[in-house]
């Protein structure tokens, strides 16, 4: 098993910067990618990036390239989102997800985060 441990969310206002976090713990051998979705009401689950370790492929979503930047620490075991230039349609629960494989259906990850309430004010 693995578990995924998220922080870092808040309120920001549009144009701010929030950097979250995920700690990934346990049989992390087994993790090919970490990603982000993410979650408004009454909405689907929406890929945001993915990275993949070792190699550090990366992948983002059209609505957030050139705003959004997922790394990992050197262990390759915490994944990071650094969000500028936010926006209110940015709001959401994001999460982090681990799995074998690097895609963007979110019911293809094994493991997923408790979720960190993003809020966008205009």
């Amino acid at each position: 098993q693995v578990q995924l441990v998220e922080s870092g969310g808040g309120l920001v206002q549009a144009g701010g910067s929030l950097r979250l976090s995920c700690a990934a713990s346990g049989r992390t051998f087994s993790i090919y990618a970490m990603a982000w979705f993410r979650q408004a009401p009454g909405t689907e689950r929406e890929f945001v990036a993915y990275i993949t370790r070792p190699g550090g492929s990366i992948f983002y979503a059209d609505s957030v390239k050139d705003r959004f930047t997922v790394s990992t620490d050197n262990a390759q075991n915490t994944v990071y989102l650094q969000m500028n230039s936010l926006k209110p349609e940015d709001t959401a629960v994001y999460y982090c997800a681990a799995g074998r494989l690097a895609v963007v259906r979110p019911a293809l990850y094994d493991y997923w985060g408790q979720g960190t309430q993003v809020t966008v004010s205009s």
